[in-house]
C-alpha cells in the first residue's frame, strides 16, 4: 500500500485534519505537539478521543495528525472526523457504532456570509422612519 492510503482526512468548518495511525504507545500528536499542549481546553480533548471510547479501541497505536485552517473548535471536529474515518477504515465493524454516534458525518455548517447593506450575515442596519 502507498503512504497516502494510510491517511484519512477530516474537515470542519474552515480546518482541515490528516490523521494517520502508527505502531506506538497510545499517543496523540497534533502538529508535532502532544494534544494536551495543543488543545488546551479539556472539552476540545475530550471531543476528539470520542472515536476512540465509542469503539473502546486499544492504545497500540499512536495517532499523528497534521491540522490546519480555522480555530481549535473546528480543529477538534476536524480530527475527531479524520480519526473516526480512519478507525472504520481499519475495522469495519466498528462503522455501524460509529455511524449510531454520528461521527462519520461531516458537520456541514459554516458561517453564512455577510450581506451587502447589512452589517452583518443577519442583522440589519438601525431603520428610521422619518
Amino acid at each position: 500500500m502507498s503512504e497516502t492510503s494510510n491517511i484519512s482526512l477530516g474537515r470542519r468548518k474552515k480546518s482541515i485534519a490528516r490523521a494517520r495511525f502508527i505502531k506506538g504507545k497510545g499517543k496523540i500528536i497534533i502538529n508535532d505537539r502532544d494534544v494536551k499542549d495543543y488543545f488546551k481546553r479539556s472539552s476540545l480533548v475530550m471531543e476528539l478521543k470520542e472515536p476512540l471510547s465509542i469503539v473502546e479501541f486499544d492504545n497500540k497505536n499512536d495517532i499523528l495528525v497534521n491540522v490546519k485552517g480555522g480555530g481549535l473548535s473546528g480543529q477538534a471536529g476536524a480530527v475527531r472526523l479524520a480519526i473516526a474515518r480512519k478507525l472504520q477504515e481499519i475495522n469495519s465493524d466498528y462503522r455501524s457504532k460509529l455511524k449510531k454516534a454520528g461521527m462519520l458525518t461531516r458537520d456541514s455548517r459554516v458561517v453564512e456570509r455577510k450581506k451587502y447593506g447589512q452589517p452583518g450575515a443577519r442583522k440589519k442596519f438601525q431603520f428610521s422612519k422619518r
